[in-house]
């Protein structure tokens, strides 16, 4: 099993967060994993993506430049990373802010509108794990469970967000289950 992702969007939105907790649950469940983060010049506003490696194997490189995954949070990371995914990926797309449909049809495309969902929920800082809990949802690639233990490591002392976090995830996993 080999699971190679990028994760995009504007800094802020918690791309790297969402990145690290699925390197630290794989970690978790005995896989081998790779997080490499990359920042625009800005931090809150500009570009920010991560790569995240997660595999059985050892992982021979940290280059990926077709990932079988996306997780795309707004219009410009669909612009710079669509032509990029293999053939047949996956991609999570944040219909909440990407404003156009994907060119490509040889995806698994996954609509969710995440930054909608967060608000709904009362913080739009957890559309990233509106998004997180749909990739989840739709690969298996870790439990559900793995990535809320940390979460409540993480948070211990913040309670109310253990809670909203949780909530966002079952919402991101509800979304797509809504699709089947």
């Amino acid at each position: 099993m080999l699971y190679d992702l990028i994760i995009a969007g504007f800094g802020g939105q918690g791309i790297m967060t969402m990145g690290q907790m699925l390197a630290y649950a794989g970690l978790e469940e005995g896989k081998n994993v790779l997080w490499m983060p990359a920042y625009g010049p800005e931090t809150r506003g500009g570009f920010a993506n991560c790569t995240v490696i997660l595999s059985d194997e050892e992982i021979a490189s940290p280059v990926v430049s077709h990932p079988k995954s996306l997780i795309i949070m707004n219009l410009p990371s669909l612009d710079k990373f669509e032509d990029s995914l293999a053939k047949d990926g996956v991609m999570i797309l944040n219909t909440s802010l990407v404003t156009r449909e994907p060119k490509r049809t040889d995806i698994d495309l996954v609509k969710v509108p995440a930054t909608d969902i967060a608000h709904e929920l009362g913080n739009v800082k957890v559309a990233n794990m509106v998004a997180l809990g749909a990739y989840i949802e739709k690969t298996k690639v870790v439990k559900p469970e793995t990535i809320i233990n940390w979460l409540s490591y993480k948070l211990k002392d913040k309670t109310d967000l253990i809670e909203l976090n949780k909530k966002a995830l079952a919402s991101g996993a509800g979304a797509v289950c809504s699709m089947r």
